[in-house]
């Protein structure tokens, strides 16, 4: 049986934004409330949200959602360490979870749909890696199975999870989300979002 968890990494400080990415208001939401509450609608628990920068200011907006709040005190140290806080609590909460999928809060497009076609296609492939198609990359959203988690728990400093899915390309589906390109970044991206 397949168990999937969700860690939605949102310990970023924002800086080429100039303001908390987690608190852009897109079709009245917040973009964090936006990623948790879809997260939220898909047949996989738990949901872990982890911040770290404005870690206080943020996690009122999604206080009372369901989701685990957790907060990575090493945000500043980079990508690699909010993997790290993530998936650490998510096994200690469900230690029998078989694969994590890791999303971020600025991809303002991601659907349930497309959450659930990964999760399907994910657990067609048995024990590999299945991510998105955008642009001429591969990328998040993107699930894991618990063979890479000692992988996940590995990564250091500005490290993603795009460096395990580099390391091993025989390994990886795709499935096609072109909208997953646009991500705010800064604010010219903000702007053509809005």
């Amino acid at each position: 049986m397949r168990h999937t968890g969700i860690i939605i990494l949102a310990a970023g400080a924002s800086q080429r934004l100039g303001t908390p990415k987690q608190q852009v208001i897109y079709q009245q939401q917040s973009l964090l409330q936006r990623i948790t509450d879809t997260a939220l609608t898909i047949d996989a628990e738990p949901v872990v949200v982890v911040l770290g920068a404005y870690a206080d200011n943020i996690g009122p907006d999604i206080a009372g959602s369901g989701a685990d709040i957790i907060v990575n005190t090493n945000w500043h140290t980079g990508m690699g360490s909010t993997i790290q806080t993530g998936l650490s609590h998510l096994l200690r909460v469900y230690d029998n979870v078989s694969d994590v999928l890791l999303l971020l809060c600025d991809q303002p497009f991601i659907t349930t749909h497309l959450l659930r076609e990964l999760i399907s296609t994910h657990h067609q492939q048995h024990d590999n890696i299945t991510a998105c198609a955008y642009g001429n990359t591969i990328g998040t959203p993107v699930l894991f199975h618990k063979k890479y988690f000692p992988q996940l728990m590995a990564l250091s400093g500005q490290e993603g999870a795009k460096k395990i899915i580099l390391q091993h390309p025989d390994e990886v589906t795709t499935i096609p989300f072109p909208n997953g390109i646009i991500d705010i970044d800064t604010p010219d991206d903000l702007h053509k979002l809005l």
